[in-house]
């Protein structure tokens, strides 16, 4: 029984060895964009990995004021560097990883332009949709950025190919926020300090994301 023992657990402690200096390569698709990183097991129960992300975004007419009627032309670029360490805690549990590190937004921004879609008539006087102006909304998060979360699925494909998966949230910068105005919109600039005030707890984005992993 002392020998079944034994060779148990030097199973066990050889299995976890092969975790440690392996390497392999993952494409990413999620909230966060698209994405490629690099992995490496530093320990038998930890690896880091190193990687880009990237998610530009363009949508037209995603909301209507009511009473004025406008075109509205939305964007969304989201740039960062990462680096992760992925911690196996539990043994029996490989799939199961908890997930912390850091990312670098170089160019974390959103961006709305309102442009009214009609003629304004003003007595006799009519004003051409460029005399009316319009109204740009810009909020900025760029910085950096804590990352919590989990992941599932093991780390490093058990022979060359798994797809894996992340859930977890990235905490940004304290965002920048300005309104500016052109025409006869020029006085909704003023309304910038209340933007701000608004927009300033709006610092969380959320990953969900799919990872597909090759070994070498």
């Amino acid at each position: 029984m002392l020998f079944i023992g034994i060779d148990s657990n030097a199973q066990i402690d050889s299995s976890a060895k092969v975790f440690k200096n392996q390497k392999s390569i993952q494409l990413n698709l999620g909230t966060q964009g698209i994405g490629a990183e690099f992995l490496y097991g530093v320990l038998p129960k930890l690896a880091l990995r190193g990687g880009v992300n990237a998610i530009p975004l363009k949508a037209n007419d995603i909301f209507k004021i009511e009473d004025f009627n406008s075109t509205t032309h939305a964007s969304a670029d989201f740039y960062n560097i990462h680096v992760l360490a992925d911690y196996t805690p539990f043994q029996k549990a490989s799939w199961l990883r908890i997930v912390g590190g850091l990312a670098y937004f170089f160019k974390a921004d959103g961006k709305v332009r309102i442009t009214p879609s009609d003629d304004y008539t003003y007595g006799d006087l009519v004003l051409s949709e460029e005399q009316i102006g319009y109204v740009d909304l810009n909020v900025d998060w760029k910085g950096v950025a804590p990352y919590l979360g989990f992941a599932f699925a093991n780390t490093f494909p058990r022979k060359k190919f798994n797809v894996n998966f992340d859930l977890g949230a990235y905490y940004l910068s304290k965002p920048k926020a300005d309104i500016i105005g052109t025409g006869l919109l020029e006085g909704n600039s003023s309304q910038t300090p209340q933007f701000q005030s608004n927009i300033k707890n709006y610092r969380w984005l959320p990953i969900v994301q799919v990872n597909f992993n090759y070994k070498f």
